[in-house]
């Protein structure tokens, strides 16, 4: 029996946005970025790794951490060779430069090929492994044969092709406003260059394959210019380039028949708040960051987006849903949905949970914005009381009879244990009860302590 393939996809404990699902040998395999749940900052984990098969896309497995921000020569792991230069010092344990977005392709020797940037180091790093989804090994940084990195783009967000023809590895950032002591730097969109099968040394000269910001200006991309979150598939005949636009919350694509380019702007594949969608101006949900990829499972083929939660942009979760793709080859816009992996609607019968909500807004429409976020450093700001957002900060339990009960972590004991959850019943039948869950980080025991009365205790969820 085949697992319905709801929003968010992985588990609601889980957070890996920025997703770039790959199929090899069967299995639709998940690569991206790793948020904490009630994060202060994007990235925040180790890479991990989840896959499902082909034909059964509710049914997705945790392969476990794949690999650690440590193994990287910039936070302090050891490296035979000269290290590049970067703007800022190198990580520690206490401070480690955060993994961002990765993206994995199989190499022309078998072996799998994982790409990512250390947060803004300005390099990109390699690592590999024989499986898709075991333990990765850094191999070394992009860069020329004589060690130099072509000073063109920003090397971020990467996205890797490997196919006959050639490796290509894909990057860029483009913001509007530049960071302190880059107001004259030009950020042309993004960028490709070709690799040596060695699968690191870079063996062409950049080249712009869709317009940034600086560079869009009477081009189709003007209106939906480059912004990061760079990510390449090729279905049919067609190479796909899709892209986070300066607009944040939307995937663009851009086509092509070659994978060098240049890719002709088409449109917009999904919104996280579906603006645009049908013409639609009011954010259904408030928005945030977005980056995806598309991947074909069976006949099907679907666009990997994410989604907020917590109220902020620093808990983010997976998201996916299907496209339909034109004779021409193109793709409309898509509806955001709690379908998701299901290939069609969810059955009308038994029992869903309120986070696969794919709509959340406020009375009046035109108050839904962004979700909060804080610059690097900063302490995130306080949450607006009006924002609705999803959490895992209740306990359900399914109680029968008349008193209180409460939850505690470490210990029964009022004492050394913390009182995380109240919650009170009086009813002959089995009722649900939901209580308020007070945050608590890291590994704890769970006490369910009657304070009064007599209670049958038949299950708990935490949502």
């Amino acid at each position: 029996m085949k697992i319905l393939g709801f929003n968010p996809y992985l588990p609601f404990w889980e957070t890996v946005p920025d997703g770039e699902p790959h199929a090899f040998d069967g299995r639709i395999y998940i690569y991206g970025s790793h948020d904490k749940l009630n994060g202060t900052a994007f990235c925040e984990d180790d890479y991990v790794c989840w896959s499902t098969p082909e034909d059964d896309l509710g049914n997705w497995r945790y392969e476990g951490v794949i690999y650690k921000k440590m193994q990287d020569p910039l936070n302090g792991a050891l490296y035979s060779k000269a290290l590049p230069e970067i703007e800022m010092p190198l990580g520690t344990e206490e401070n480690p430069h955060l993994l961002y977005a990765p993206d994995v392709a199989k190499g022309p020797d078998g072996r799998y090929y994982l790409y990512y940037a250390l947060d803004f180091v300005n390099v990109i790093s390699v690592a590999v492994c024989d499986t898709p989804a075991g333990k990765y090994e850094f191999l070394d940084f992009v860069r020329r044969e004589d060690g130099s990195i072509p000073d063109a783009g920003r090397w971020f967000d990467p996205a890797i092709l490997s196919e006959e023809s050639g490796n290509y590895l894909y990057y860029g950032f483009a913001p509007e406003f530049k960071f302190p002591g880059m107001e004259n730097v030009v950020f042309p969109g993004s960028m490709m260059v070709k690799l040596a099968d060695d699968m690191h040394t870079i063996v062409s000269e950049p080249v712009c394959v869709a317009n940034g910001v600086d560079t869009a200006k009477g081009t189709a991309y003007e209106a939906h210019p480059f912004f990061e979150a760079s990510s390449i598939r090729k279905i049919g005949e067609w190479y796909y380039f899709v892209y986070s636009s300066l607009q944040g919350n939307e995937l663009c694509y851009g086509m092509s028949k070659s994978p060098e380019g240049p890719f002709a702007y088409k449109g917009v594949i999904v919104s996280n708040g579906d603006l645009g969608y049908q013409g639609n101006t009011l954010a259904v949900n408030y928005t945030g960051n977005n980056h995806g990829g598309l991947v074909k499972a069976g006949e099907r083929v679907y666009i990997f987006w994410h989604r907020h939660t917590h109220g902020t942009a620093f808990s983010r979760q997976g998201c996916a849903d299907e496209v339909k793709i034109e004779a021409d080859g193109t793709i409309p816009q898509i509806e955001i949905t709690s379908c998701g992996l299901n290939g069609g609607p969810l059955p009308a019968r038994g029992s869903y949970r309120t986070y696969i909500a794919c709509h959340l807004t406020e009375a009046d429409r035109n108050k839904v914005g962004q979700v909060v976020m804080g610059g690097p450093g900063e302490q995130v700001p306080q949450l607006p009381e009006e924002i609705p957002y999803v959490t895992e900060e209740q306990i359900l339990l399914e109680l029968r009879g008349t008193g209180s009960i409460e939850v505690l972590a470490d210990s029964p004991d009022a004492g050394t244990g913390t009182v995380i959850a109240k919650a009170d019943a009086d009813s002959d039948t089995w009722t649900m009860e939901t209580a308020k869950l007070g945050a608590e980080k890291g590994v704890h025991a769970l006490y369910f302590k009657v304070k009064g009365g007599n209670l049958d205790f038949a299950s708990f969820q935490i949502m």
